[in-house]
């Protein structure tokens, strides 16, 4: 195959998974800009419950990571029957840990966000807020994770529409419920969350149909054929990959969690600008998040199909495309930065703030797409105790070290907190480059 047909057949899957996270970036920004005509405290009490839900929700990006690999490998292999076996199992797995996250986390709100740095201002308004969000856990987690299986089969298309329909519904009901239009009523920031999780009952359903369909690689003819059976065989298989991406997705967050702890320390209207510096960096992360499904999914099954080169230029290929819309992303910041942040924020003080964000993020999304891809192709190989490593090295130490002693240390405030999170990136850059293009990742097996 010449280096062009990569290209086409990479780009061929990622457009969909890209715009797909796009629209979910895109969605949560404007829930925060809905949310910020009740003032910098209501953007930063929904700041304060993203760490939290992330932590809950680790357990299922581990499950669904080990599923999009997994799936991609038996595509690979040509055994259509355990790639849905693999699906079926993990919906299983994921069911009993949403009961056990809800059942572990409900009764103790209150105080994981006093953890995580609420105030008097905010508190109240975070504890409304997540409480609504964890009620409707198990609709994301089913969405997730069925998603999850059509993009290891390289069907990223139904996730775009399905996760697209999802966005519009909770913009749509963000309108109807935050303020109280037409005649809805007026629930303020419970509005806000109860238009999210509107957004993931629409998208389980749209899921649910999707394996309806005969002409799905997954389907539930398929999952007849399997007897609707839990396979331990599987299950283990999904252990061993998901176990070790989710020591890896929790030392992530407790780095994640340190930052965002100190970043609430500074003040509600710093942490304000703080929150949506993070959902910018989380728009820059779904165009990384997109390349890295197609990197999984195309990888893992050149690896199923023993091509370990064509893996390989699959991997080059994602990244040089992931690269390209970097710099695009920083391009865009570095002119529009403060009209961004003057689009949520009237207090010339905070766009300031975000003035500041703004010229880190124009060098991390460079290094973010790019280390996020290079990940993708070593988690599908599964390459994942080095990943772990990486983590555990860049996000947990390195970024945590770097945020404590420039803030707390050095006294330099909101540049201390997005210090720690370029240092993160920086290392997480070059530790996972030099991994891919070593090679030997291409002969594990999985």
């Amino acid at each position: 195959m010449q280096r062009k047909d990569y290209w086409k057949k990479s780009l061929a899957i990622a457009w969909p998974a890209l715009l797909e996270f796009f629209f979910i970036s895109i969605a949560d920004i404007i829930d925060t800009f809905m949310v910020s005509g009740m003032g910098p405290s209501a953007v930063a009490a929904i700041g304060l419950t993203t760490q939290p839900k992330f932590i809950a929700l680790t357990i299922f990006f581990s499950i669904n990571a080990a599923v999009s690999a997994l799936v991609a490998r038996r595509q690979g292999e040509g055994d259509r029957i355990e790639a849905n076996k693999t699906l079926l199992t993990a919906i299983y797995i994921v069911i009993a840990f949403v009961i056990l996250v809800d059942l572990v986390m409900m009764p103790f709100l209150s105080p994981i966000l006093k953890f995580a740095g609420s105030n008097p201002e905010t508190h109240e308004l975070s504890i409304a807020y997540f409480k609504i969000i964890m009620g409707g856990i198990i609709f994301n987690a089913l969405a997730m994770v069925i998603n999850a299986g059509h993009r290891g089969c390289g069907n990223t298309q139904i996730a775009f529409v399905s996760n697209l329909v999802s966005s519009v519904v909770n913009i749509t009901f963000n309108y109807l419920l935050i303020y109280g239009n037409f005649g809805f009523p007026a629930l303020g920031i419970r509005g806000a969350a109860i238009a999210t999780v509107l957004g993931t009952v629409v998208a389980s359903i749209m899921c649910i149909i999707s394996l309806t369909r005969k002409s799905s690689y997954l389907n539930f003819n398929q999952f007849v054929k399997a007897k609707f059976a839990y396979s331990k065989k599987i299950a283990k298989s999904i252990a061993s990959l998901g176990s070790n991406i989710f020591v890896e997705n929790v030392s992530a967050r407790i780095g994640f969690l340190v930052t965002a702890i100190t970043a609430a320390s500074l003040g509600t209207e710093i942490f304000a600008a703080h929150n949506v510096g993070m959902n910018l960096l989380s728009l820059t992360f779904s165009l990384a998040n997109g390349m890295q499904v197609a990197a999984i999914a195309l990888s893992g099954n050149a690896l199923g199909a023993e091509d370990k080169e064509g893996a390989k230029t699959y991997g080059k290929v994602c990244q040089e495309i992931g690269f390209a819309l970097s710099v695009i992303v920083s391009i865009i910041l570095i002119f529009f930065g403060r009209h961004i942040f003057g689009l949520f924020f009237k207090d010339p003080d905070i766009i300031e703030y975000g003035v500041i964000i703004t010229r880190f993020l124009t060098v991390i999304v460079l290094l973010q797409i790019s280390q996020t891809i290079y990940g993708g192709c070593l988690r599908a190989a599964g390459d994942v105790k080095y990943t772990l490593f990486v983590a555990l090295l860049s996000v947990t130490f390195i970024r945590s070290a770097v945020t404590l002693l420039a803030v707390n240390v050095l006294s330099l405030g909101i540049m201390g907190i997005w210090l720690g999170i370029l240092s993160d990136q920086a290392s997480r850059f070059i530790c996972l480059r030099r991994r891919f293009h070593q090679g030997n990742w291409v002969n594990k097996k999985i």
